[in-house]
């Protein structure tokens, strides 16, 4: 049983249909981790140009996924209620494995850092364990 459903999720997050791009929240512990999923729908609006004959999950919207947990997480907090996260930079970003349709992606995002309204966020993204794409995000709430 999920900690959160999309319903639940766009409680906290104003992001909608097609650009939410998590499915639940199975974990976590407001302003420190998430863990969340996505699972990959055959029918996903990126597959039809991400590429028409070999559909992959474009390694940026992981990326995008991996922050919008993060954002779950932070504003989550009652301070933040209400306020929007904002993607601040990516480092370290590593791609190891290809999403495809029918996988379920694992995102678990660990806030590392926090000063003022500015945050950094580690993340790793994984498909039955395998590792498909690990980095840090840095982020803003407003």
């Amino acid at each position: 049983m999920s900690l959160m459903s999309r319903e639940e999720i766009k409680e906290i997050i104003p992001h909608r249909d097609p650009f939410l791009l998590i499915d639940t929240i199975e974990e976590m512990e407001a302003g420190k981790r998430v863990v969340a999923t996505k699972y990959m729908k055959p029918d996903e609006f990126w597959f039809k140009g991400h590429f028409p004959d070999y559909p992959v999950v474009p390694g940026v919207l992981m990326l995008e996924m991996m922050a919008q947990a993060g954002a779950v997480a932070m504003l989550a907090m009652p301070e933040n209620k209400g306020k929007l996260g904002f993607f601040g930079g990516v480092k370290e970003a590593k791609f190891r494995r290809q999403v495809k349709p029918g996988d379920t992606l694992r995102i678990e995002v660990e806030i590392i850092k926090v000063k003022g309204p500015v945050g950094i966020g580690k993340g790793i993204c994984t498909v039955d364990g395998e590792k498909a794409v690990s980095g840090e995000i840095s982020f803003a709430i407003k």
